[in-house]
């Protein structure tokens, strides 16, 4: 039974992720989303699919993240294709650093320093228990985000749920294995998928008023809006000044057209001034 609720959990956690990459495609962009925790998603998965392999009775462990392997790919191949220079530059460097470069040595010394199948699990283990802890902290970056634009665009519910949902049981498996290098990161996993949630009930309704934000400058569109700072004011009423006494000094030479045409008057001209966050004031020259 315990199989099955982990197949379960564990199918729909890597998925969970597929609105953000589905919102990417449709966008075309990545926007303000990360790659770190699926660069590191995958790191984790390829070693503990390696820590099951030197372990018996682990077909769960090969099972599950065998399919997070093609998941974090598919994901990552993603956000390279849609991601600017910069960042795609970035994933690019912490992909072949940590998953090629650092993955390649710990087989290789694992393999041919460490003596003995069990001095290979116990170290293979303990990597393993100190790249899941990161797994659960990669996602920090996103935390910060959040708080710091005080909205959940780039935090998806279903993933914190999941990730906690999943946490939790792969805790009590390490327990009934009696294994604490699974058990032992989901504690930290659960605290996080935890602070994640609270975090999106907190600022979920801000989304709202950041698009409205957004919309903030459509008001500006029109032409005879000026936008200026305080400092710009005498300059302005100067310049206006100008151009009026160049009007009248033009029209003074101009004969008379039509029935109520007269040089001597000139049309009132109104130009509306916007100064930020102050109520806009007509000038009339």
């Amino acid at each position: 039974m315990k199989l099955i609720i982990l197949n379960h959990l564990n199918y729909y956690n890597p998925p969970s992720c597929r609105p953000t990459f589905y919102k990417v495609y449709k966008k075309k962009s990545t926007e303000g989303f990360q790659s770190v925790p699926y660069v590191v998603g995958l790191f984790s998965a390829m070693l503990w699919i390696y820590y099951a392999l030197l372990k018996s009775n682990t077909l769960l462990l090969i099972t599950i993240n065998s399919a997070g392997c093609v998941f974090q790919t598919v994901y990552i191949c993603i956000f390279l294709i849609y991601a600017p220079r910069k960042a795609r530059m970035q994933t690019l460097k912490l992909l072949v650093s940590m998953n090629v470069v650092g993955f390649g040595l710990i087989v290789i010394l694992t393999q041919f320093v460490a003596k003995g199948a069990a001095n290979r699990v116990v170290i293979v283990g303990w990597i393993c228990l100190v790249f899941s802890l990161c797994v659960f902290v990669a996602p920090l970056c996103v935390v910060r985000q959040v708080i710091r634009t005080k909205s959940v665009e780039y935090m998806p519910f279903l993933l914190s749920f999941f990730l906690t949902l999943s946490a939790v049981m792969w805790f009590f498996y390490g327990l009934l294995l009696k294994d604490c290098n699974i058990a032992v990161p989901n504690v930290l996993g659960f605290t996080f998928g935890i602070l994640q949630m609270i975090l999106y009930m907190v600022y979920r309704n801000s989304k709202k008023d950041s698009i409205e934000a957004k919309k903030l400058p459509e008001l500006f569109e029109d032409d005879s809006v000026i936008i200026i700072d305080d400092q710009k004011l005498p300059e302005l009423k100067a310049k206006i000044d100008d151009v009026m006494r160049l009007s009248a000094m033009v029209c003074s030479e101009m004969k008379p057209v039509g029935r109520n045409s007269n040089p001597n008057e000139l049309d009132m001209i109104e130009i509306q001034v916007v100064v930020p966050k102050k109520q806009a004031t007509p000038i009339t020259a």
